[in-house]
């Protein structure tokens, strides 16, 4: 596999970061579009919520699986900010869906909402964990912070991903194989992130 993976590598330090937010855009673009030719069924903004959330929840997954790639021998770091930033994205127009559409800027509701609902406050919790990451990811802030100070609080990024998948699985209240995926995924990639004696070794060999 090392030689694939170095290839593999290889070919992705060619390819532009434009172009992966050019594709992370393509899920919001097509669901504009199904809004305005009628596609989303009598209840769009619950369809583009649920829609957005997932979105955030999949390029959060993606953006935390780089370092582990990079471990096992992929490299695809060059894309790590722009994968956050999508998340962050998305997340972004899932609340404001949330708020606007949805509940109609009904702020009584709102605040009442996120009290009596546990899953909309954790859901908010993780956007809470997103946005310091999302405006200190240029170099400018990581010169500015210096860098030991900037990885630690882009730390954020793991209880985000685990407050998300509490959102989800308590929005879904079903488990469903979708669910069961991204679950295991963030299990698994935050597990990777406990340090355990001897395992960095182990990994550094790989």
């Amino acid at each position: 596999m090392g030689p694939v993976l170095d290839r593999l590598s290889r070919q992705a330090r060619r390819l532009p970061s434009w172009v992966v937010y050019g594709a992370g855009v393509l899920p919001v673009a097509w669901l504009v579009w199904l809004v305005l030719s009628g596609g989303l069924g009598p209840d769009p903004a619950k369809v583009m919520e649920r829609s957005l959330g997932e979105w955030a929840l999949r390029f959060l997954l993606a953006s935390l699986a780089i370092t582990p790639l990079r471990q096992w021998g992929l490299n695809l770091l060059k894309f790590r900010r722009a994968l956050g930033l999508l998340a962050f994205f998305y997340a972004a127009l899932h609340l404001t869906v949330w708020v606007w559409p949805d509940m109609g800027l009904r702020w009584a509701q709102i605040s009442a909402d996120l009290i009596k609902r546990p899953y909309i406050l954790l859901g908010m919790a993780g956007f809470l964990c997103l946005l310091p990451l999302a405006l200190t990811s240029s170099n400018a802030a990581i010169r500015a912070m210096g860098a030991p100070r900037w990885r630690r609080l882009h730390r954020l990024a793991y209880p985000a991903l685990a407050l998300a998948v509490v959102h989800f699985v308590l929005l879904s209240r079903v488990w469903t194989v979708e669910l069961l995926i991204y679950a295991a995924l963030a299990v698994g990639l935050l597990a990777l992130r406990v340090p355990i004696p001897g395992l960095q070794t182990a990994r550094r060999r790989i």
